[in-house]
């Protein structure tokens, strides 16, 4: 699809489409795109140009977009008698052969053309809503913590029950085990999951912390991005 023959080409095809094929984007389109030299002259080829610019704003995710890849353009898109790079070489109809047909079934035509377009604008809403509600995974983190008693007297087990009863949204609690220190002290050693936008890991601590009956302190041991 090169050079000016290309644009009239694909001005005449996506003048009445959204589309290359279909009534969404696919890889008709990305093949289409990518055989283009550069975008289309919006003067010249509106239509072109909107069609361009709209497939551009899909270029993230032309690997994912439907269809066979592997084609190329030249399998889409108008056949030579059906849209002739050059206008004027276009073959002419007889006016005694082509009148009274066009006035039998002009209007049949148009309105099939009102109800295809009505049908793809409904596609197009159609899957810009499904493409706007989709909404990205929450962020995750995975979290070890250190949560120090005071001697080797303090009574762990209650430690770890108090703990628990912290309740926020996007947080949960995980596996937990005592890791000796020194003279006799063991630490409780705890994972947890939490979401990064609901829960603060610093204010998380300072909740653990406000039980001055078993905790001394608490340190975050390990972190990572699950």
């Amino acid at each position: 699809m090169a050079g000016a023959d290309g644009f009239v080409v694909l001005e005449s095809w996506v003048t009445t489409r959204s589309y290359i094929s279909g009534y969404g984007p696919s890889q008709a389109d990305v093949a289409s795109f990518k055989a283009l030299p550069g975008p289309p002259k919006v003067e010249k080829y509106p239509h072109a140009w909107r069609w361009y610019k709209h497939i551009a704003s899909y270029q993230s995710e032309f690997s994912s977009l439907p269809g066979d890849p592997s084609k190329a353009y030249t399998t889409y898109g108008p056949e030579k008698s059906e849209a002739s790079l050059n206008p004027k070489d276009a073959p002419k109809v007889a006016a005694d052969e082509g009148e009274e047909d066009d006035d039998l079934f002009g209007s049949e035509d148009e309105s099939e053309d009102e109800e295809a377009k009505k049908k793809r604008e409904e596609n197009l809403a159609a899957y810009k809503k499904k493409k706007e509600g989709k909404t990205k995974p929450a962020a995750k983190s995975i979290v070890t913590l250190d949560v120090k008693p005071w001697d080797d007297e303090t009574d762990m087990k209650k430690l770890e029950e108090n703990l628990r009863t912290i309740e926020i949204d996007g947080l949960t609690w995980g596996a937990s085990k005592l890791v000796p220190l020194a003279f006799g002290i063991k630490k409780l050693q705890i994972n947890l999951v939490v979401e990064d936008e609901k829960v603060s890991i610093d204010d998380l601590q300072q909740q653990i912390e406000s039980d001055e009956d078993h905790v001394q302190s608490t340190d975050v041991a390990a972190m990572q991005k699950l």
